[in-house]
């Protein structure tokens, strides 16, 4: 995996998607830090994230025996941010 600087990234941004549609993939530097990953859309990204949050809370939920439907869940999530 390739590493290139923002700026880089934004001035190139066309060139970089051509390279990741060929199966390239690129971490995203700042300050010589990664700040992200550029990948390609049609593969599952690292750590197995690939459905939407809803699906991935079902996972969770199922997986946890939590006996709570996904609305409570995301009532629960949502008192937090009021």
């Amino acid at each position: 995996m390739k590493s290139i600087g923002t700026f880089e990234a934004k001035t190139h941004l066309s060139q970089l998607i051509e390279q990741v549609e060929q199966g390239e993939e690129f971490v995203i530097t700042r300050r010589g830090k990664a700040v992200a990953r550029l990948v390609s859309a049609t593969e599952a990204p690292a750590g197995g994230r690939t459905g939407s949050a809803a699906a991935d809370i079902e996972k969770l939920r199922r997986r946890l025996k939590v006996g709570a439907t996904q609305k409570e869940i995301r009532d629960w999530r949502s008192e937090g941010r009021r």
